[in-house]
């Protein structure tokens, strides 16, 4: 665990690739296999399943520490983060210290599944005092299920391959699916060759780069025109707004994967039919949607049945599914993504013609265009077609790993917009934690003011320190870690869709709510009305 703690420290000392890659390949050859891969599961997401709940965590941290809770509280509030406020007040442990690997410990905290709720409270107890504070606190993200590293998986790839010289590519599908760092050692991972590859793997998804995010293109088509090159070289597509997964018929098995690595398999029988009747050895990606009479339904429609444990009937006739793919990846067992998109899409399309499952099995239309300017006018009929936008695919391109420039883009619609009063303010988490960076935001329902979304990226670190001053200068009433604020400052909020809600006080849910920009130029009087969000209703084609 020590290893452990400070290969997390020196990561977060520093944002510059090659030091990250340094210290992770510094690690990797001082640590045992095993660590290795509880290490790998770790940095991509495969924590530990939670034990103990917040509410026993923080009581047992209390009964240890001899703490009033006020006090602990306030330092709550001040750190902002429960697994770094317990670190930090133990004390420094100087006498005792723990020698065991992170493999240890994790088994330790999977083995608490059996434990009496006495016998979970003692265990912990003593963990926290023969843990020194980096080690503690690591090991609190550890248990409350809060790990987070400030490091790419592409760099934990990159460090691996270059420890072993394999191909990184061939090492990102490697730690892709169900894989158990428990059962899967670090040779097998490493090896040149492997014997049996676990026939649910999914591929490692091909992310596009957004346009609007990049100095490439400014959004003019003569932007476009000189980035891009001809028209004629790409295909496009609607960008779906559902969930990225991947189907796999391999040896008469069907599996779905998430682009977040979930098996979703049992999450959408309505798909196994047409699955089965696809060829043996296919794997298709493309996005899961709601849809009824041949079109897709807004997202809030597929959020109904997300995460549900257990699908009833009338779940699945609210929110029915059906496939839009828009690549093949794999066919008759072959891996296929060396060919070219034009040689992909022509696969796709022979297996859509084939499939009898045609209103469960789409394939997403390619947008016909002679033109940039033409392209466009298409894609201002976005929100019409349920759509975020336009996929721009170039035809000759293969189907690579992670998100790459060049070759796959994404060229989003403008995103809705409203002018907000701030109404409350809360600190952040981590580098934020005595910096108020999360923000409620109301619009004027008459002579009051009504909460309608929350958010917390947008602004400069300039701004925020400006935002901060403010609320510390500002603040009207205390809630625990909220701050009621003078509703004084105006933002202009930006959003991709907006449906009715019952379960808000303004009637209405946001969709990736974010800031655009501080409205300096405005008084809080001039900020838009709940007729004018509920107007956009209508405007979203979301009622």
């Amino acid at each position: 665990m020590k290893a452990f703690a400070q290969l997390f420290l020196s990561l977060d000392e520093t944002n510059k690739t090659n030091e990250k890659v340094r210290i992770l390949k510094e690690y990797f050859n001082c640590v045992p296999d095993t660590d290795k891969m509880h290490m790998l599961a770790l940095f991509t997401g495969r924590s530990p399943k939670r034990q103990i709940n917040s509410t026993l965590f923080k009581l047992w941290a209390l009964e240890a520490l001899q703490l009033p809770a006020w006090l602990f509280e306030e330092s709550y509030h001040v750190v902002g983060d429960l697994a770094e406020t317990i670190a930090l007040l133990f004390p420094q442990n100087t006498e005792q210290s723990s020698s065991k690997t992170l493999t240890e410990w994790i088994a330790e905290i999977n083995a608490l599944a059996t434990y009496t709720e006495e016998d979970k409270k003692h265990w912990l107890q003593y963990s926290w005092s023969i843990l020194d504070t980096q080690e503690r606190f690591v090991f609190n993200k550890l248990m409350t299920g809060s790990f987070r590293v400030g490091v790419s998986q592409n760099l934990v790839v990159k460090a691996v391959a270059e420890i072993a010289n394999l191909d990184a590519a061939v090492l990102t599908h490697r730690i892709m699916g169900s894989w158990k760092p428990e059962e899967y050692t670090f040779a097998q991972l490493i090896q040149p060759k492997q014997d049996s590859e676990d026939i649910s793997r999914p591929y490692p998804f091909f992310l596009a780069y957004p346009i609007q995010e990049t100095s490439v293109v400014q959004k003019s088509v003569e932007d476009l025109q000189a980035a891009l090159g001809d028209a004629s070289e790409w295909q496009a597509e609607w960008k779906w707004d559902g969930i990225r997964a991947q189907l796999i018929k391999r040896d008469g098995q069907l599996f779905i994967w998430s682009r977040g690595e979930d098996l979703s398999t049992d999450k959408f029988p309505e798909l196994h039919p047409f699955m089965k009747d696809l060829p043996d050895g296919t794997v298709l990606d493309g996005e899961i949607l709601s849809f009824r009479n041949g079109l897709p339904l807004p997202f809030n429609i597929l959020q109904t049945r997300i995460g549900r444990k257990n699908l009833t009937k009338k779940i699945l006739e609210d929110s029915p599914v059906s496939l839009i793919a828009y690549d093949c990846l794999e066919f008759n067992g072959e891996d296929i993504r060396y060919k070219t998109q034009s040689e992909r899409r022509g696969i796709l399309d022979g297996l859509h013609r084939d499939n009898a499952y045609p209103e469960i099995f789409n394939i997403s239309p390619l947008i016909t265009f002679g033109s940039w300017d033409e392209l466009s006018d298409i894609r201002g009929q976005s929100r019409e077609m349920i759509a975020e936008g336009i996929m721009l695919k170039r035809k000759n391109a293969t189907y690579q790993v992670g998100r790459r420039r060049g070759d796959w883009w994404k060229w989003k619609i403008d995103p809705l917009s409203i002018d907000a009063v701030m109404i409350y303010a809360q600190k952040g988490h981590g580098r934020r934690a005595d910096l108020y960076t999360d923000y409620t935001f109301a619009v004027w329902d008459g002579d009051k003011l009504v909460p309608f979304a929350k958010a917390y990226s947008g602004l400069t670190d300039a701004e925020i320190n400006k935002v901060d001053y403010f609320v510390k200068r500002n603040t009207l009433e205390k809630f625990g870690p909220v701050r009621t604020v003078k509703p004084e400052l105006v933002f202009e909020i930006g959003f991709e869709g907006i449906n009715k809600s019952t379960r808000h006080k303004s009637g209405v849910a946001l969709r990736f709510p974010r800031i655009l920009r501080w409205r300096h130029d405005k008084p809080k009087e001039e900020a838009d009305s709940i007729e004018t969000l509920k107007a956009l209703l209508g405007d979203n084609n979301n009622l």
